[in-house]
């Protein structure tokens, strides 16, 4: 975490009645050399209530090299356990979303009985919720084990996905609309939050673009499998209530996957070794963004708003999303 620090190391002062000046330097120069090496005890102080004490284990004063090949090899370990989760998250997520879109051409409308602008007030209520919410989210992701929070997320919106099925008016599909729009809200900070903690600067760019194109993957597979769901003509269920509840139930066993393999941070990964942990931790040092801090502060939030890159961000967002109402 980028945090300036005073250090304050032992000195040693020569005494002229017990120690002679030879042995004296002799003492001082291995202090010197011992407190390089790390056998020194040393001294904090200042901003120590910045310092996150689960960091603090891993994120020792030295700087650790991570030569190129033990980089590479954290680099794919984070892609196979980290990166491959949060793809297939957000896929899903994506998928879950458009039901409804896919769910209209299915009688949807005609089975509700939608009238009006109603089956339009469905597509804009998940994103007041969304609007309402992230404050409280992004708050809450300060101060939870993300991955845990994420995990339960995913198994809140499955549900309420498959539950869609068993509404028959306006109202029922109003309340699992919205409620599907305040746990699906979560995905996206934390997906931000878990690309500055896992990757270095020059390597989020990539990792960011890999998952957020599922919003479009999602519209490829999403179409064909919806076209396969029509040609269900017979049995107990319409089409559109077997495509919300195959969806529901698959991404419900994937909520359980990210529960149990999805690590909330480098220090609380038991699936890598300490060694492992600390190479991680070394490795985004010199993002100086720090992995996690469970304070909010009033300066960093005002930097923020001065920033012209938040701005900047918060246009592209506004005007990539207008066209798409």
């Amino acid at each position: 975490m980028a945090v300036d620090e005073k250090v304050e190391t032992r000195s040693t002062k020569s005494s002229s009645n017990s120690i002679s000046e030879p042995e004296s330097s002799k003492k001082i120069q291995q202090e010197e050399e011992d407190g390089i090496k790390g056998e020194i005890p040393v001294k904090v102080i200042g901003n120590k209530d910045r310092i996150d004490p689960e960091l603090a284990k891993y994120a020792t004063g030295e700087i650790i090299e991570v030569d190129e090949k033990t980089n590479h090899r954290l680099k794919w370990m984070l892609y196979r356990r980290v990166l491959f989760i949060m793809t297939v998250t957000y896929f899903l997520q994506a998928l879950d979303k458009g039901t409804l879109s896919f769910a209209s051409i299915m009688n949807l409308i005609e089975d509700t009985g939608l009238q009006g602008q109603e089956y339009s007030w469905l597509t804009t209520c998940i994103y007041i919720a969304i609007l309402i919410v992230e404050y409280p989210i992004n708050w809450i992701l300060q101060r939870v084990p993300i991955a845990k929070y994420l995990a339960f997320n995913i198994l809140a919106w499955s549900t309420v996905l498959a539950l869609h099925a068993v509404c028959h008016n306006f109202i029922g599909l109003l309340i699992c609309r919205t409620l599907l729009g305040i746990f699906e809200a979560s995905c996206q900070p934390t997906f931000v939050i878990m690309s500055s903690m896992w990757f270095k600067r020059e390597e989020q760019g990539v990792i960011v673009t890999v998952w957020y194109m599922m919003n479009g993957f999602q519209q490829i597979v999403g179409g064909v499998l919806a076209y396969a769901f029509t040609h269900i003509t017979s049995g107990p269920l319409k089409s559109w209530q077997a495509l919300v509840i195959t969806y529901g139930s698959f991404s419900f066993l994937w909520g359980l996957v990210v529960l149990f393999f999805l690590p909330d941070s480098p220090m609380r990964a038991k699936c890598f070794s300490e060694e492992d942990k600390k190479l991680l931790v070394e490795r985004v040092r010199s993002n100086q963004t720090g992995l996690q801090n469970k304070t909010w502060r009033k300066d960093q939030f005002i930097e923020a708003l001065k920033d012209p890159q938040v701005w900047a961000y918060a246009l592209v967002a506004f005007l990539t999303t207008l066209p798409t109402s």
